[in-house]
């Protein structure tokens, strides 16, 4: 072993495991010469998730990055010779429609993804798991590329840092916890170890269950938890005898049980001749505190393992047995049985990036095997480069705000996510139970009082419609269908459409409060937003204007879509709820970086906002506000800031629209904002909820939503955003930015669709919520555009004007067309659908005032 280093490029803490072992190799493919890895057990770990984890595999998932972290891993395991692509089912049984539904829509995600998951029948089923009774089950999933890393993941992480070694680079430490980490000016500087301190540039923690353990050290918090996951096993099987395999039968899924099954292989192998039987706990799953998690020397078995209790189990096991009776017919392995702990997220994945309160320190944590190698090419590459291939806005630590790091949170959020890691289907619109209620707009009450139907976002309570409304749908009634389909209209509330309508023929008031807002002061904020923003900031022309525009990565790619308020002294960022807390950080980190003197404040809770739109939003407003003329066009232009007074409260006016149609966002102290509300509800004015502004208005006017159709995978022309001239000022991801506008085309465009039939094969009229593959009808495959990515539905919902289900995607260049026939795919039926726009193409324009079909 090397003598101990006192200083490196990098320090990796929980080297032992996948995840850093991943990160660690990563990391010198990129050209980094100095790492060190430390780990408090051995290495490989023989004590973290790793050193017990199932180590299957499968591209089954509803998220784009969630499959493609998969199937790298995936081909990277296979190139290492550790990887048994053996193929994995997931079942329904007969009668368990729900799940046959949800099988059903998995297939058609495996379409928009790129994976080769498919449907297959009960015969089929049989044919390649033939443990199981064919009657039990109705239909099934098969995906060809699920598989087992072999002979295990330890192995694998071992293999890695062996190889990293070799090379000189990586110097690794087992039994060598980290004791505190050194900060400097904000920045890290080192780790503390029994055997000294490594002073280092970077630290990375990939310490899994220990991480937040880590993060306490500077004052931080990771959204995730350990939970218990049984583990049984049943055995001697002999099935496979004498074949050398490490598994035989391909994986199965029996998530309507919440559990699944593999056969272990040959008697010789790793674990050989034995069946196993994981469960996950959906009604009272058993979470561990890691400040509850046992030294190696007190563990019965080990930090990361609890003993089993059958009673946890019994009744799902019971019913296993009857789907695949040999489970009852072998012995029960007692002495191989367990309680495995993994981790499960408050945020529905990964926690990963830099911390948001010491630059240099980064996490990587709640990352299962299946796409251990996935992230440590992430974190490498997001390290090294700053940005990533594929948009993670989805983990990235910096998006979260500090609500949302609290225990109480956090404990919460993580038994929520306990109880749905197999079981129910989640649907895309699926609220959370707990940590509701943390934020509310000054006229919530008013909100209650209205009937409002909450959903939440960014830990603010907004109303997608309100029960005091339905009235309208005695008028709009027609023109708004009823959504038969019970996952369609779930967490849909039809009076939301009828505000839509009603909204558009007078005026509405929406609350905003939602808007997540920071200031950027000091002597250098028009340089840093100028180099920041695509659109020109500076000026003494901008002075008195909201400026829309964008953030863009240093390869041109969009990172960040907002509205920046020019004020005389400073700049107010108007920015999107989930988005708003990431790119704050983002602001303050490139200030830091490039050595400007700014100072970058959260003031969204300082501020309220209330959205007033519709054909009559301005005689409305005259009504309310004590100088009526300063609301004229002439007085009042399009993007101007200007002061106004209503109820003898001061408003900053925004004219501004993400519905369409003309008006204000009107911004106020949050202790007015209540004064403001009343007064334009005195006036008549109906309250709409926030699903006419974030769903059907804005797609009906082909209005683009960050982290979704906004991506880091696409540029600014591809979103059709870009402006028509580059501002001469330099701006990060300029030269690239350019070198795309000087194309000839681009790969891509994001294109406007209308489904032209909804009609499944039942009859029933059909209103998709989630991702869609789009499909060439002549061909039956997914589009993919000439740097291979494919196209999907970034948004969808129902216009209520335009009368049809709309969504956007980016289309190649090839099917960029206007009325492009086209296909899309939900719970694997297809639907024709019509390319109605191309780029920025309004389906209905006020202005117009009529809507194109």
């Amino acid at each position: 072993m090397s003598a101990f280093p006192d200083k490196a490029q990098i320090v990796i803490v929980g080297l032992g495991g996948i995840v850093g072992a991943s990160v660690a190799h990563h990391l010198l493919e990129r050209g980094w010469t100095d790492v060190v890895g430390i780990d408090k057990s051995g290495i490989p770990t023989d004590i973290g998730s790793t050193a017990h984890a199932s180590d299957f595999c499968y591209t089954t998932s509803h998220d784009y990055l969630s499959v493609w972290t998969t199937q790298y891993s995936i081909d990277f395991f296979e190139k290492m010779g550790h990887y048994a692509r053996i193929g994995g089912l997931e079942v329904a049984r007969t009668g368990d429609d729900t799940w046959m539904e949800e099988i059903r829509r998995k297939a058609s995600s495996a379409k928009a993804f790129g994976t080769r998951a498919h449907l297959v029948t009960p015969a089929e089923i049989k044919q390649k798991f033939p443990l199981i009774e064919e009657e039990m089950v109705q239909g099934g999933l098969f995906d060809p590329d699920a598989g087992l890393v072999v002979p295990r993941s330890q192995t694998v992480a071992g293999k890695l840092v062996d190889e990293g070694e070799k090379t000189g680079r990586l110097r690794a430490f087992a039994n060598t916890p980290a004791q505190s980490l050194v900060i400097e000016d904000g920045r890290i500087a080192g780790v503390v170890t029994h055997r000294g301190t490594i002073r280092a540039d970077h630290v990375i923690v990939c310490a899994g269950l220990w991480g937040r353990l880590i993060a306490e050290m500077v004052g931080e918090d990771l959204p995730v938890m350990p939970v218990d996951h049984p583990l049984t096993f049943f055995g001697p099987y002999t099935e496979f005898e004498g074949t050398g395999k490490e598994i035989g039968y391909p994986l199965l899924r029996d998530q309507g049980n919440s559990a699944y099954m593999r056969d272990t292989g040959d008697p010789k192998t790793t674990e050989g001749g034995q069946i196993e039987w994981g469960y996950y706990e959906t009604d009272e799953p058993r979470l561990c505190h890691p400040r509850q998690l046992l030294e190696k020397h007190e563990a019965r078995l080990s930090p990361s393992q609890r003993d089993l209790e059958m009673e946890q189990v019994i009744g799902p096991l019971e019913r296993a047995m009857e789907l695949t009776p040999i489970l009852g017919e072998l012995g029960y392995n007692e002495s191989h049985s367990f309680n495995g702990l993994l981790q499960v997220s408050a945020a529905g994945g990964p926690s990963c990036g830099e911390s948001q309160k010491v630059r240099g320190l980064w996490y990587c944590v709640a990352i299962w095997v299946k796409d251990g190698p996935g992230y440590g090419k992430l974190i490498a590459d997001w390290i090294t480069d700053g940005r990533t291939g594929i948009d993670h806005a989805s983990i990235d630590y910096s998006r979260f705000y500090a609500h949302q790091l609290t225990e109480d949170f956090i404990e919460g959020r993580c038994r929520e996510a306990a109880q749905k890691i197999y079981f129910p289907a989640i649907h895309p619109r699926e609220p959370y139970a707990t940590g509701r209620n943390v934020k509310r707009s000054p006229f919530y009450e008013r909100e209650v009082e209205l009937g409002g139907h909450f959903m939440e976002l960014g830990g603010w309570e907004r109303a997608h419609g309100y029960a005091a409304n339905e009235h309208l749908l005695e008028k709009y009634g027609d023109r708004v269908p009823e959504r038969q389909n019970e996952w369609d209209n779930r967490h849909f509330w039809r009076v939301s459409n009828a505000e839509h309508l009603a909204m558009s023929e007078d005026c509405a008031i929406i609350n905003l409060s939602h808007f997540y807002m920071f200031e950027v002061e000091g002597p250098d904020h028009v340089e840093l937003l100028e180099w920041l923003c695509a659109a020109k900031i500076g000026g003494d022309g901008n002075i008195g204007k909201g400026i829309y525009t964008h953030f863009l990565d240093d390869e041109g790619m969009v990172r960040a879509d907002l509205t920046v308020i020019r004020l005389a002294d400073r700049c107010r960022i108007i920015d999107g709820a989930d988005a708003g807390p990431r790119d704050l950080h983002y602001v303050r980190r490139t200030a830091q970086d490039r050595g400007l003197d700014v100072t970058v404040t959260d003031v969204s809770e300082r501020y309220t906002t209330i959205g007033i739109w519709g054909p009559n939003a301005r005689e409305k407003l005259k009504q309310a506000v004590a100088d009526p003329a300063g609301l004229e066009p002439e007085a009042f232009p399009f993007a101007a800031i200007r002061e106004i007074e209503i109820a003898g409260r001061k408003v900053t006016a925004l004219r501004l629209s993400y519905v369409g149609e003309q008006g204000w966002e009107l911004h106020m102290r949050y202790e007015d904002g209540l004064a403001v509300w009343d007064a334009l509800r005195a006036l008549g004015i109906m309250a709409a909820g926030v699903e006419t502004y974030a769903n059907s208005r804005r797609m009906e006017k082909s209005l683009r939503l960050q982290n979704a159709d906004l991506l880091t995978q696409y540029n600014l022309y591809e979103a059709d955003l870009a402006r028509p001239k580059v501002k001469e000022a330099d701006f990060r991801g300029k030269a690239k930015h350019l070198e795309y506008r000087a194309r000839e085309h681009q790969p891509a465009v994001l294109c406007t669709l209308v489904m032209t039939d909804n009609v499944d094969a039942s009859g029933t009229p059909r209103y998709p919520v989630g991702t869609l593959p789009v499909i060439d009808p002549a061909t039956g495959k997914t589009l993919v555009d000439a740097l291979g990515r494919l196209s999907y539905t970034t948004s969808i919902a129902y216009g209520p004007t335009v009368g049809r289900n709309i969504a956007l995607a980016y289309l190649p260049h090839d099917y960029a067309r206007l009325s492009q026939k086209l296909s899309v795919e939900y719970f694997s039926e297809s639907y024709p659908v019509e390319v109605a726009g191309v780029g920025y193409a309004p389906l209905y324009d006020p202005q117009n005032l009529k809507p194109r079909s």
